[in-house]
Parts: structure tokens; C-alpha cells; sequence
């Protein structure tokens, strides 16, 4: 269900979907962005002034930061043991972020093109800690599209 113009979004819940598999308990994301390069073209104009024109350029990879509450489900741990030990041909897959309203039903994807896991970073385990163990996992991508 698309938005009107004029409303804002409220990220209520995320999810992350690769090879068709939904995992709907992603508490945050971090560092999702678009970027390009930018050339910067010195020149003269007609009347003789110095002017810098500034031109989009090849865009970059970027990498982005996914984090769930600690479960027994592994396909975290399964996608980085992929990556590690070079198995890239079963690492690097194509999936998206969601971002999902208040009824559940996605309202932004996020595509990731070329994804792999960077890294797995288990949150600290302390005795006697009330806090939610968390799991993060760091996603790196060679491009991205929204729909």
C-alpha cells in the first residue's frame, strides 16, 4: 500500500530477504546509502571566468549494518562461513531490506545487488545482564535500487 504524497513513513519493522528466505525481526539498520563519485570539471566560460562544473561520476559500493535480537535461527552464521571460507559463488546473493508500516505490509525495498556478509558481531555477553543479546551482521553490496 503506497503512502500519499504528502505522508511521512514510520519505520515500524524491518525485514531482510535473500534467496526468498524473510527474516521480520531486524530491530535497526545502519549506514544504507546510495553514492556516486563526483568529477569536478575546471573550466573557462565565454566571458573568460574561471568556473567549476561539477559532473555525477561511477557510483560506489556501500555496506550496510543489520541487527536482530539473538535467536537459534543460524543463517547468519551459515552466510558468513560461506563467505570465509570463499564459497562465493553460494556467498554473494542478491535480496533487499524491507521496511514495513504499522499493518505489516511493505512499504520500501531496499534491493541489494552482489551482497555478502562482512562481518558477525555478537553483542556483549555478560552474566547477570537483563539486556537483549543482539546480533549484527554487516552487509556489503556492489550496488543498490529502490522500489
Amino acid at each position: 500500500m503506497p503512502l500519499p504524497d504528502l505522508d511521512s513513513s514510520v519505520g515500524h519493522s524491518f525485514g531482510l530477504e535473500f534467496d526468498s528466505v524473510v527474516i521480520k525481526q531486524i530491530t535497526e539498520v545502519t549506514g544504507l546509502k546510495m553514492e556516486q563519485d563526483v568529477i569536478e570539471l575546471k573550466q573557462n566560460t565565454a566571458d573568460g571566468k574561471y568556473a567549476i562544473k561539477k559532473l555525477p561520476g561511477r557510483p560506489k559500493a556501500g555496506e550496510v549494518t543489520v541487527s536482530r535480537g539473538l535467536t537459534e535461527d543460524n543463517s547468519f552464521e551459515q552466510w558468513v562461513k560461506d563467505s570465509r571460507f570463499g564459497r562465493m559463488s553460494d556467498a554473494r546473493r542478491n535480496g533487499a531490506i524491507i521496511v514495513y508500516d504499522y499493518e505489516g505490509i511493505a512499504i520500501k525495498r531496499y534491493k541489494l545487488i552482489n551482497a555478502w556478509p562482512k562481518s558477525l558481531e555478537i553483542g556483549t555477553l555478560k552474566a547477570g545482564d537483563t539486556s537483549v543479546l543482539t546480533e549484527k551482521l554487516a552487509i556489503t553490496y556492489e550496488s543498490m535500487e529502490v522500489d
